[in-house]
């Protein structure tokens, strides 16, 4: 009897050990799955607060251009003013001198004070349109140093556009080469299972479940190893690249088996399956990876046929440029 008892015990013991593992092990992979969604959203709004900053770049630029053609067109119609001024105050000097000579040749009094008179009304016109030469001067210095200020501004937002573009072929060049690479290095696998693609200044390899795991599973399998293998070398040589494994499944609710809760337990498992295998076979820095796991919920085929079901079930390796560079320059 007392044999029993131990045996019951020793039973209870071992069953609490085994189901204590799991869920320890599944909260591990949920907060790992909360850091990776959170590391994403952050990326997101650094992407979309680049872009806004582009954005408002360009319509900064333009306004500028705009700024600076006003200031030309009022700049050119004051020259002609100050010309026209500068015309009517040498036509007053004359007129001036005319009148100075005839009061100095005139002996008649009345006639003299009536001059008197007229050259008083000369020299304060005469004054008028001196002061008005002053203003016209000061006001077209003014904009003319504004318009230099302008000009310098919008010289410097040029080159850094210019900059700006040449980082932006730079990394897509690379990418291009990126791309090659893999192409290269993958090339028994493509349209096997696995497609790459260029697109929105990055390079998406999609890998099909059918490729990488059995249904419901997260191991790798034999042929999906020897892909990844190969994908691990070419991520090994390029280290300013970022990459993100992405775990994506069908929408047809997954039973809890085992270790798996849900859809997106397994598409967080998976992916940090396949990061594991890349750290695993080359010398890819691990701080350049990220697992995440979609769940259903970024589907590429939403008929929900079995057909697309079957391309929704997939994994998705991203390979993204660092930015910092551009970012610099916009911040600037």
């Amino acid at each position: 009897m007392v044999l029993k008892h131990h045996f019951l015990l020793y039973v209870l013991v071992v069953f609490t050990l085994f189901s204590c593992v799991p869920a320890k092990k599944y909260e591990e992979l949920k907060a790992k799955q909360q850091a990776c969604n959170e590391e994403l959203a952050a990326l997101k709004a650094r992407s979309q607060e680049l872009e806004e900053k582009n954005q408002g770049f360009t319509a900064s630029e333009e306004q500028l251009k705009k700024q600076i053609t006003q200031l030309q067109n009022d700049a050119e119609a004051q020259r002609m003013a100050m010309e026209q001024t500068s015309a009517d105050y040498e036509a007053m000097k004359k007129k001036h001198q005319l009148l100075m000579d005839e009061i100095k040749n005139d002996k008649d009094k009345s006639a003299t004070a009536k001059l008197m008179k007229q050259l008083q009304k000369a020299q304060e016109d005469l004054q008028n349109q001196e002061d008005a030469l002053r203003a016209l001067e000061s006001s077209l210095l003014k904009k003319e140093e504004t318009l230099k200020k302008l000009q310098a501004d919008l010289e410097a937002r040029e080159k850094r556009v210019k900059e700006l573009e040449a980082l932006i072929n730079a990394k897509d060049e690379k990418l291009a080469a990126i791309k090659k690479k893999l192409k290269e290095a993958l090339l028994g696998f493509e349209n096997n299972g696995l497609t790459i693609e260029q697109k929105n200044g990055k390079v998406y390899v999609s890998l099909d479940e059918s490729l990488l795991f059995a249904s419901g599973s997260y191991t790798v399998g034999e042929r999906g190893t020897d892909a990844l293998k190969k994908l691990a070398k070419v991520l090994e040589s390029t280290t300013d690249i970022n990459v993100v494994v992405e775990g994506h499944t069908d929408n047809v609710p997954l039973k809890s088996k085992g270790d798996i809760e849900d859809n997106w337990d397994l598409s967080v498992k998976r992916s940090t399956s396949v990061v594991k295998i890349i750290t695993k076979n080359s010398k890819t820095d691990p701080k350049r990876l990220t697992a995440a796991g979609r769940s259903e919920y970024l589907p590429i085929d939403t008929s929900n046929s079995v057909e697309g079901r079957q391309k929704n079930r997939r994994i998705e390796v991203i390979l993204t440029p660092k930015l910092d560079e551009l970012y610099e320059l916009l911040g600037e």
